[in-house]
């Protein structure tokens, strides 16, 4: 009865890595609008800007 719960016990653990392994794999691609997306930050400070006006630093216009 003890190998029978320690064989699921394994399963389990490794059901879970192949599941992480797959994630990381569709983290890796670039999904649409990341372009747009980094442009929308400031080339200074990193900040996302809303809107057309400048940064908040002062510094970062529109690229």
């Amino acid at each position: 009865m003890r190998a029978l719960v320690c064989d699921v016990i394994v399963k389990v653990v490794i059901l879970f890595l192949v599941a992480m392994g797959v994630l990381a794999m569709f983290g890796k691609l670039r999904f649409p609008g990341q372009k747009r997306l980094s442009s929308a930050k400031c080339p200074r400070c990193g900040r996302f800007r809303i809107g057309k006006g400048p940064c908040a630093c002062g510094q970062g216009g529109r690229r």
